[in-house]
């Protein structure tokens, strides 16, 4: 008994470490004068504390480890310090003023919590000022202004990330470290997040397969919500948007609070449009939508480490427009009977309306997940596991608008486990596993895309990372595996419905689809370095290799998908993607200056992609249903050479401190290299919906001193100008040549304090596009949307938005601390 007990004693002092608190102070290197409001955080142990007005701080519930912290204040020098709190109890900050923007902390695709310019790994991040004083009308629109980063749009609230010229499956979206599964296979399938719930996005700009798995072999978008509240306190925020090129009007309320350590929070949004409009279509219709979110969390924050608990739950209904018009007017027309025979233009207060049309789409997502870290001494165990249900339906039948034509279920358990060695001697080590099972069901449509599948990814990695002077190391390797399989499938019509439904008895049947089963693997990795020549400047190389298995509508897709508009073939003998990219970057920062040049090459064998088919007389191959003809798509397979980079230079004048002028520039070249049999020619030699040059210009005033009720006022107007993509893929008329465009932004903003320095309210007023340019963006897929592409107009397909006007308003309700 007595060894049991002494055994239990030496267990328990081995794991569990000693409570710290850390208190300090922080004040202002120019007068030693008290910094109330600076947020001191540990990214790691997602504790933090909010120095009070005699800039004092303190911060229960810390283990006793070595970690990083970050303190940031507006209008000083971000503070990036390793703290060993098995040491240090007290630890004051001394902030400079500072007019460069402010260098960051960031957690994905790292061992652990890393100052972003120290990672050899391309990365970039959007915080949560420019989130603040940007307008968007869905969470990843936001990222057509960061370099390197586009959008392939659907409409205003269906947008795919999209990172040097690589899309779809490619890009691995995370939601806080979680990855993010939501039938992302199809174009116009959008990323289901609430907007207002995201405080930074952290951005991965090349292979991250070696911490990810498959789908990261562009790249990771890890959309981050809002921090916990600080301990003792409680608070609410109320958000307001109101846009008026398609009326959108959204509000978002949350409360969130932190007791002793115990922190929850929840927050609910609404979001409606009706059609957006531009001075060529005027009202565009079915491109409205109506958006409900709920997100809620509770966990622990101890000495041991922390145990958090999320859900999540999206309801989007989706219009998804057709571009079908009238041949003389050019009005928009609308589906009205299954048979489709006849189309009446819609009515202007139909355009004007906020009421869902019956052909649209309803995606529901639901998500529940747990982050937890414990702390065993100087080493660490992490474990994220999570369940999400995807539900989508796509209702295209007029007559019978309660049954969807399309209907997918999916769901997804992901787990991911990492084990953080102790650091010894600058080294960093982490391995772990993660992947995901998932399993999707399609039979309670009445059109069928793709089959029903499961598979189930597993993937051991192992990741170093080494410090040593100037020089950051960090490689390491993975290994993946993917079982992958498909059910054949039966159909025969529904003698009450008409439509077809799925039969488990194959006597007097039609087959759909084939079963079909596979294993997938690939092997990835990568190492960098960077080099710190001093404070101000610094060098980056890294070489990355990623892998992805082809997603199940390349596999096995064979039906007209309603969303798309046109016949989908998949093809059963593709072989998994892999790339090898090098990426070169060199960032320099001084007190009035800072640029980076940032270039890289980027080989992918085994590239897919989608190509229109063309009949034996050289025009389009037809697929008919229901009365429509539909052009025929098919996935091929060929290699491809991306290369490109991009370039920011941020000019802040001496002594205009208050002034900014930021500028970048973005390019991306994709050439298709040929491959299995395939002959290059001029209307084949580029990839498919890759962006153009893109150039982003911002003149920025912003102001710390207060102005009687306000205070960080800033006024900016920015031009984005985007030249002509004349490297199309030509082949079949896949894609068309897009001539240049650009567009002005106008934005001012400010927030309201009262006498005792409390906030009131903050608000934004944004004007986008303001010259009102009517223009098609060649990453946007309703630029092919069009049933009479060759009229009197000269023009073809529907243009994007035009002059918008956005107002924000967030009002914070303190209720305790």
């Amino acid at each position: 008994m007595k060894k049991n007990i002494c055994l239990f004693l030496v267990l328990a002092n081995y794991f569990i470490n000693g409570q710290v608190t850390l208190t300090g102070t922080i004040k202002s290197k120019k007068n030693n004068e008290a910094l109330p409001g600076a947020v001191i955080y540990f990214p790691d142990l997602k504790n933090g504390a909010v120095s009070s007005e005699n800039g004092s701080y303190q911060i229960n519930n810390l283990p006793s480890i070595k970690t990083l912290a970050q303190v940031k204040l507006f209008g000083y020098k971000t503070i990036i310090q390793s703290i060993d709190l098995s040491s240090l109890q007290v630890v004051d900050f001394v902030m400079e003023e500072s007019i460069i923007e402010a260098d960051e902390v960031v957690v994905t695709g790292v061992s652990k919590a890393t100052e972003i310019k120290r990672s050899p790994a391309p990365m970039t991040l959007i915080d949560s000022k420019h989130l603040e004083q940007n307008t968007a009308t869905n969470i990843v629109e936001v990222l057509n202004k960061t370099p390197g980063l586009n959008v392939v749009s659907s409409g205003p609230n269906v947008s795919k990330p999209v990172i040097r010229g690589l899309a779809f499956n490619r890009v691995l979206t995370l939601f806080d470290g979680i990855r993010q599964e939501g039938q992302q296979w199809g174009e116009e399938h959008g990323v289901e997040i609430d907007q207002y719930l995201i405080d930074r996005v952290e951005v991965i700009k090349g292979p991250a397969s070696l911490i990810y798995g498959s789908d990261a072999l562009a790249g990771v978008l890890n959309f981050l919500p809002y921090n916990p509240v600080t301990d003792g306190k409680i608070k609410a925020n109320l958000e307001t948007n109101y846009q008026t090129n398609n009326g959108l009007r959204a509000a978002s309320f949350s409360l969130d609070g932190n007791q002793k350590g115990i922190i929850f929070g929840l927050r609910g949004t609404y979001k409606e449009a009706s059609n957006f409009r531009n001075k060529y279509d005027g009202r565009v219709y079915n491109t409205g939508f109506n958006e409900k979110n709920i997100y809620g969390y509770v966990g622990a924050n101890r000495k041991w480490g922390y145990s958090h608990l999320s859900f999540s739950m999206f309801d989007n209904e989706q219009e998804i427009p057709d571009g079908s018009r009238d041949s003389a007017s050019r009005k928009f027309t609308k589906q009205i009977t299954e048979e489709d025979t006849m189309r009446p233009v819609v009515s202007e207060e139909e355009l004007k309306s906020y009421t869902i049309d019956p052909v649209h789409q309803r995606v529901q997502h639901y998500r529940i997940f747990s982050s937890n870290t414990i702390i065993l001494r100087k080493s660490k165990l992490a474990a994220r596991v999570g369940y999400q249900s995807s539900i989508r339906r796509e209702y295209g039948h007029p007559d019978k608008p309660e049954i969807p034509a399309l209907y997918l279920q999916m769901g997804t358990a992901t787990y991911d486990f990492k084990y953080y060695l102790a650091e010894k001697r600058g080294w960093e080590s982490v391995i772990g596993v993660n992947g995901m099972w998932q399993n999707n069901k399609v039979d309670r449509g009445t059109e069928f895309v793709v089959p029903d599948y499961s598979l189930i990814d597993v993937g051991p990695f192992v990741y170093v990372k080494k410090s040593l002077s100037k020089w950051d190391m960090a490689f390491g390797a993975r290994y993946d595996s993917r079982s992958f399989q498909n059910k054949s499938l039966y159909v025969i019509m529904d003698p009450e419905t008409g439509f077809d439904k799925v039969v488990s008895d194959t006597i007097g049947a039609t087959k759909l689809f084939e079963k079909y089963s596979h294993n997938f693997s690939g092997a990835s990795g990568s190492f960098g370095a960077t080099y710190n020549v001093n404070e101000r400047l610094l060098f980056k190389a890294n070489i990355a290799r990623g892998y992805r298995a082809p997603n199940i509508s390349e596999i096995s897709a064979e039906g007209v998908h309603p969303g798309t508009g046109y016949m989908q073939l998949g093809d059963a003998n593709l072989k998994p993607e892999f790339n090898l990219q090098e990426d070169l970057a060199v960032f320099f920062e001084s007190e009035h200056l800072s640029f980076n040049v940032e270039l890289f090459n980027n080989i992918i064998t085994n590239y897919i992609f989608n190509e229109k088919l063309s009949s034996a007389m050289g025009e389009d191959s037809l697929y008919m249903q229901g009365g429509n003809d539909y052009p025929v798509f098919k996935f091929r397979q060929t290699k491809a050479w991306l290369y490109g980079g991009e370039i920011s230079i941020d000019i802040h004048p001496h002594p205009l401190d208050w002034l900014h002028f930021e500028n970048s520039l973005s390019l991306v070249n994709a050439e298709n290299l040929g491959g299995q049999g395939a002959v290059i020619t001029e209307n084949n030699r580029y990839l498919p919906f890759i962006p153009p040059l893109h150039t982003h210009s911002e003149l920025r005033a912003e102001f710390r001193k207060k102005v009687g009720l306000f205070t960080n006022v800033y006024v900016k107007l920015a031009y984005q100008y985007y030249a002509a993509q004349n490297r199309a893929y030509l082949e079949d008329d896949t894609e068309t040549k897009t001539p240049s465009y650009a567009l002005l932004d106008l934005g001012v903003g400010a927030t309201a304090k009262n006498k005792k320095n409390k906030e009131l309210f903050s608000f934004g007023v944004f004007v986008t596009n303001l010259s009102d340019v009517a223009y098609q963006s060649n990453m946007s897929r309703l630029k092919y949307f069009d049933n009479y592409p060759n009229n009197y107009t000269g023009r073809s397909g529907i243009y994007s938005m035009g002059r918008n006007l956005s107002v924000k308003i967030k009002i914070p309700i303190n209720i305790k601390g």
